[in-house]
């Protein structure tokens, strides 16, 4: 019967991860078709187990469970299941706990694995003998239909985590996956040649984010707006085959699209915004939640760069203490995944297998070989090849909207205090894209980019009434910020090859290629191709670890004296044609985000780690120096800005005496600030700086502390090795010049009346890394800077020097007192007077 196949294979993940319950009640519901189970406990130390991730899962509980399995139609119509109201709380994972779990890690490894041991044979005697009446293949083939159809819908999904005075809680009323055809449509579908391809959908509803702050006891005392309310969004998943046997896709696509994305800021919950953005930006590098203290040498040893972390992670070695070069051991030494010292994004890479369900194929060869009678063949099993893994996040319109609170009380005495919040700054953004592509450790990508970009103020500030509905001033006032295009001009070009596109090749039944090396990259995607996509911002980080030896980078012997990779990482940052307007309400608003921002006092996640000079016993081999004369791995970022246009109007308002002393680390004395009544300033003049072309380039060494304990202790160093013992910055700016403007009644700026004339000019620099290496050696300069001074003349008459000093005045003088500059309408007519 084929309820012995299926029920054996769907008790299994159900007791798996739920608690306390009865297989035989289960068994019998699911041969009924319909299971109903109620408030259920999850298993949380085996969701901590196969997840790894570096947080505690608090609670996690199931209000109901669903399981509809339609044993008539089984090959036509998919198995359901629907969780109704399901809430995890997770913490971040503390030293204590790290301490503890490494303990009781082999204990609770070896009970896991031998559970697991024993679950197999368990499901071999819980099913009955095979059906004479099937066919050979064909309860794997049913199976392997009824898991690709599976539809999961989940009801009311809350995750929440808390750290210090944090709650961050995201609710999620429906998310649905299901199989779907060629249109994404919903459908039966099975992998079939000559296509062999699986397309998936998951669609969310109504996700909204909160962000509160708690207090010593734990309770939220204020309710802030929500980042996000109530927000929907669509995933798409295509996975494509090599063949009907393979058990993993060799490509996996994942991308998602939002229509529109609106965040709420307000000036509580910046600091604690940052703080999770810091998170995620330490378990990106591995400073947390990876290795712990107690683990052997292997643990920490520098596979963490090239072989079991991050495909394209070149963590910052000056955080983490060890690298590729170390003079007496090498970082090619393989260490088994569970004694590596993994990050949290080699935990996502090892999670992809089982996103496509690699325990799936565990069970397909258990049935089969149940059918055939054999067992399975240790000696035969192979590492199968990393598959192609695409992620994406596309958004069509997105606003960021800053707001300041303040509290307010109820008539009543006993009435509770409420918050109210007003919205000050907003940045929208259109066309937004994030692509990642990966392919195992050796090659990663991440190509960011955006259509365009403006910013605006909203109502007034500090108690200035510069933007409020009653003064009627016009949009281009309130713009201060823009960049690029807009999507009416630029059309849908950020979605280009996505599964969103029609014109895509898996939407037209075409198999997708990839450019999986570092040349055809660099030809393909360059700086005019990126401004043609987005127009604003384009990013693209390119690692790529290239194995000179031939061998896979497992195999390779602990013996390995020289290096056998070279690893890249470049970093290219365009911005398009870009407008800044620094006036008094934009200027305000930025600083008030600064402060509020520094408004905190949350320990960093990982405190910098003093240098300390270790003693070199024995120099480096020749063979070692010779292979970092032919190649020594460089961290190279490029930025280029194109078409840059930065205004600084006169201040109309100036209360910066309130702000800076809190920026500059003092604390601001408390007290009423004395506002006048806003009246805006037309003409207003501006100092304005235009400059067509600006490239910044900056490298460093990948591996600094180990390449200049090496190559500190050679007493004749050549030129090419202290080269790379250096960080290096050119910076070159071309068409730069700067004159006097004036903002008029309109919203325009008059023609610019050049003081300083067109130029170009270049500065480069050098840093030495880890100086105190270089101590005692004075022919090693620690820092050296050139710089091609330009050569023009600076053309102002008196008019136009003395309303230069008016413009910056302005914003220094007034810091002091509060009050703005006078100015005299005779000095701008006599400005321009001189100009005709």
């Amino acid at each position: 019967m084929l309820e012995s196949y299926v029920t054996p294979l769907l008790m299994s993940y159900v007791n798996k991860y739920i608690k306390n319950l009865k297989p035989t009640d289960l068994q019998l519901s699911l041969w009924g078709g319909d299971v109903v189970l109620s408030k259920l406990d999850l298993k949380l130390d085996v969701l901590e187990q196969e997840l790894k991730l570096p947080f505690t899962f608090m609670s996690g509980h199931i209000h109901e469970l669903r399981i509809h399995v339609p044993w008539t139609k089984l090959g036509s119509e998919p198995v359901v299941i629907t969780i109704n109201t399901m809430e995890c709380i997770l913490k971040l994972r503390d030293g204590a706990q790290d301490d503890h779990e490494s303990g009781s890690s082999s204990t609770s490894r070896s009970v896991s694995d031998s559970s697991k041991a024993v679950a197999k044979p368990r499901r071999l005697q819980q099913a009955s003998p095979s059906d004479p009446d099937l066919p050979p293949g064909y309860v794997q083939s049913l199976i392997r239909r009824v898991v690709n159809n599976v539809n999961i819908v989940v009801n009311n999904l809350i995750l929440k985590y808390v750290e210090d005075d944090i709650v961050l809680s995201v609710n999620i009323t429906s998310a649905e996956c299901y199989t779907v055809d060629d249109m994404w449509a919903r459908a039966f579908m099975d992998i079939s040649a000559p296509e062999l391809v699986l397309r998936k959908v998951i669609n969310f509803a109504d996700c909204t984010v909160c962000l509160d702050k708690r207090n010593a006891s734990g309770k939220i005392e204020f309710y802030q707006d929500p980042l996000l309310y109530k927000c929907s969004f669509r995933t798409r998943l295509h996975f494509t085959y090599d063949n009907m046997n393979a058990k993993i896709p060799s490509v996996i696509k994942i991308q998602t699209m939002v229509e529109s994305l609106k965040l709420s800021i307000t000036d509580q919950q910046l600091p604690m915004f940052i703080r999770i953005l810091q998170l995620v930006i330490a378990l990106y590098y591995g400073e947390i939640g990876g290795h712990k203290d107690g683990d052997g040498e292997e643990g920490n040893s520098h596979v963490r760069e090239a072989g079991t972390n991050l495909p394209g992670l070149d963590v910052d070695m000056e955080t983490d203490g060890t690298s590729q070069y170390s003079s007496t051991d090498l970082y090619m030494q393989p260490v088994s995944p569970e004694e590596a010292d993994e990050g949290w994004m080699s935990w996502a890479w090892s999670f992809v297998p089982a996103i496509v369900g690699t325990d799936e194929s565990g069970e397909d060869e258990l049935y089969q070989h149940r059918e055939t009678g054999g067992s399975p063949n240790s000696t035969q099993q192979h590492t199968p090849k990393d598959p192609i893994v695409s992620i994406g996040f596309y958004c069509t319109k997105a606003s960021i909207t800053f707001k300041l609170t303040e509290t307010q009380s109820e008539s009543s005495y006993y009435s509770p205090q409420k918050v109210k919040s007003r919205e000050v700054l907003c940045l929208e953004q259109q066309g937004i894209t994030i692509e990642v592509l990966m392919m195992g450790e050796p090659f990663f990508n991440c190509q960011i980019g955006f259509v365009g970009c403006r910013a605006l103020c909203l109502k007034g500030i500090m108690g200035v009434r510069d933007f409020e509905e009653n003064m009627n001033r016009s949009e281009k006032d309130a713009v201060f910020f823009i960049c690029g295009d807009t999507l009416n001009s630029k059309g849908m070009t950020y979605l280009t090859n996505s599964l969103f596109d029609y014109r895509s090749p898996e939407n037209n039944g075409v198999r997708a290629e990839f450019i999986l090396d570092a040349t055809n990259h660099k030809e393909t995607y360059t700086e005019i191709a990126g401004m043609q996509r987005f127009g604003a911002f384009y990013m693209d980080y390119l690692y790529t670890m290239e194995n000179r030896s031939g061998q896979e980078l497992e195999d390779l012997s602990t013996e390995e004296v020289v290096p056998t990779v070279q690893e890249t990482s470049i970093k290219k940052l365009v911005v398009g044609p870009l407008d800044i307007r620094l006036h008094s309400s934009a200027v305000h608003r930025i600083f008030k985000m600064v402060t509020c921002a520094m408004d905190h006092e949350y320990e960093p996640y990982c405190k910098a780690q003093q240098e300390t000079l270790e003693e070199i016993h024995s120099p480096a081999a020749p063979e070692v120096i010779a292979s970092f004369e032919e190649f020594i791995p460089t961290r190279l970022t490029c930025l280029t800005l194109l078409q840059v246009s930065v205004t600084l109007s006169m201040a109309e308002f100036n209360l910066l005496h309130t702000l800076m002393p809190v920026i500059m680390g003092y604390k601001a004395a408390p007290g009423p600030v004395n506002v006048q009544v806003f009246q805006p300033i037309r003409p207003l003049p501006a100092v304005q700086f235009q400059v067509e072309r600006v490239n910044v380039e900056h490298s460093v060494p990948m591996y600094a502390p180990e390449l200049v304990s090496t190559i500190s202790g050679l007493s004749q160093p050549s030129d090419n090795l202290l080269h790379h013992c250096y960080a290096h910055l050119y910076l070159k700016v071309f068409g730069f010049q700067a004159g006097l403007t004036c903002h008029d009644t309109t919203g325009n700026f008059l023609h610019l009346i050049p003081i300083i004339p067109s130029f170009s000019t270049a500065l480069y620099g050098k840093l030495i890394q880890m100086p105190s290496y270089w101590s005692k050696r004075s022919s090693v300069p620690t820092t050296e800077f050139i710089f091609e001074l330009p050569h023009f003349t600076a053309q102002a008459t008196r008019a136009q020097t003395l309303l230069l000093q008016v413009i910056f005045q302005s914003w220094t003088h007034s810091m002091i007192n509060g009050a703005p500059v006078s100015l005299s309408e005779s000095l701008l007519n006599e400005v321009y007077k001189t100009r005709d």
